[in-house]
């Protein structure tokens, strides 16, 4: 395999898909060896096959404003890869929603699910609709006309969607009440549901769990722990909370949040009724973190800038991709981070990542750090399909041993001659394996 060479082909048949091109040589750089190790993959043209999605839906979405004016947004789903199990990927409703995107979200998800040994595939989906400032009225009818020409791809055993960015237990509800209706069946169909109607306990919080459990691994590994440690967070979403509530439950002090309009340090830590209070901000739907220092005394905003230049131990960047540049990683090595747990997806750009692996730091990329989510939508899946539901402390042990079994993987294969663990390299190799061996043994199709 060249990768250079793959990559220039892929420019060729995808030009200006940036986001996704940038995902998959961040693959193909790190599974380059063990590929060229294993000539079956070669002859069985794996690489060429797994970096093209199954199937991609685009369509147009319909739908009448609360002033009676029709709008049209486009919607997508991309099916990327199901040897192991149904799609399975989040639904992102953004402006900033394009194609690019979408397949770069489809292309990690396949081996971000490979990693937490439940069968679940691959894919993404979502649309260019901006929930902010809608009423719910609006909302429900947006959602209702996207689900008009999803539902025809989608199925408890054939394709999976969940929440993202813009889609939360409300746009679940709506959509899943519109595929009710059409498919005329109660099924598992989409995940991150109300708990009154299949969903799981700790959904909401499992992607910000998960990236401290796997952050508390890669600790361990140097004798430390989150106790004591100060830790910055960017975001304000699920995955900002989930990680605040369990970073603090560690005994961590969480210094920041973050939104599009700048960021949060309180001094005094982030905890009890202040991340309670991220949930008020959210249901604002207006997007923005300033409120938190109307509200907390103490707390200063820092407009249109980024968390990462205030001196703290463990980062963890929950936004959204490439949030996260050189100068800014180069800023907290320098002010002496000693982990950085990816919580969204490619929050860092690859210049950043070079960044910490150079000077040795422990670094949790996404597909293997912000696992727990699409993990605990397994679960979900797993308690819908067997009509029954496990406890708050059941759902929990299980996520917890989801990420450490991602974070013994990454180092199996991840770990180099110096004792430093790449978990770059081994969270993509064991992903990658997994479903390239699946890929195998079903043939050419």
């Amino acid at each position: 395999m060249n990768v250079d060479k793959l990559i220039i082909q892929l420019e060729k048949k995808h030009p200006g898909e940036v986001e996704y091109l940038q995902a998959v040589r961040e693959v193909l750089e790190s599974i380059e060896e063990v590929y060229n190790q294993n000539p079956q993959f070669e002859s069985a043209g794996i690489i060429e096959r797994i970096v093209e999605p199954d199937r991609i839906l685009t369509f147009k979405v319909p739908w009448v404003d609360d002033h009676g004016k029709v709008q049209v947004n486009l919607g997508y789903r991309v099916q990327f890869n199901n040897a192991i199990g149904p799609y399975k990927g989040g639904l992102r409703f953004h402006p900033s929603v394009n194609l690019s995107i979408l397949k770069f979200l489809g292309f990690e998800q396949i081996f971000k699910n490979s990693l937490t040994t439940l069968p679940m595939g691959g894919g993404k989906g979502g649309s260019d609709f901006d929930p902010k400032g809608k009423s719910d009225a609006e909302v429900m009818r947006f959602c209702q006309s996207f689900m008009l020409e999803l539902w025809k791809l989608i199925g408890p055993e054939t394709d999976v969607p969940a929440g993202d960015i813009g889609v939360g237990g409300r746009e679940i509800g709506f959509m899943f009440g519109m595929y009710r209706k059409l498919a005329r069946e109660n099924t598992g169909v989409l995940t991150g549901k109300g708990l009154n109607w299949g969903g799981s306990l700790i959904r909401p919080e499992a992607t910000g769990f998960g990236n401290v459990y796997f952050a508390k691994e890669m600790l361990t590994t140097k004798g430390l722990s989150f106790e004591g440690k100060t830790v910055a967070v960017s975001g304000f979403g699920n995955v900002a909370w989930g990680a605040a509530i369990k970073a603090t439950e560690l005994g961590a002090k969480v210094v920041t949040i973050s939104g599009p309009d700048g960021y949060i340090y309180d001094a005094d830590g982030i905890s009890g009724d202040k991340i309670n209070y991220l949930l008020d901000l959210r249901a604002s739907n207006n997007d923005v973190v300033a409120p938190y220092a109307e509200k907390f005394k103490g707390a200063k905003f820092f407009a249109g800038k980024r968390p990462w230049e205030q001196k703290v131990d463990i980062a963890l960047p929950c936004a959204t991709q490439n949030e996260l540049g050189k100068e800014d990683a180069e800023t907290l090595v320098k002010n002496g981070v000693i982990c950085v747990s990816e919580g969204a997806n490619m929050p860092c750009t690859p210049e950043a990542v070079e960044v910490f692996l150079k000077n040795k730091i422990l670094f949790g990329p996404g597909k293997a750090a912000n696992a727990g989510g699409v993990g605990t939508s397994g679960l979900e899946m797993s308690q819908n399909s067997m009509k029954l539901n496990w406890t708050r402390e059941e759902v929990d042990q299980r996520l917890h041993q989801i990420m450490v079994s991602i974070h013994e993987a990454c180092v199996k294969h991840g770990k180099e001659k110096d004792g430093y663990v790449n978990y770059v390299k081994g969270a993509n190799v064991a992903g990658f394996l997994k479903v390239a061996n699946a890929m195998l043994d079903q043939g050419v199709i």
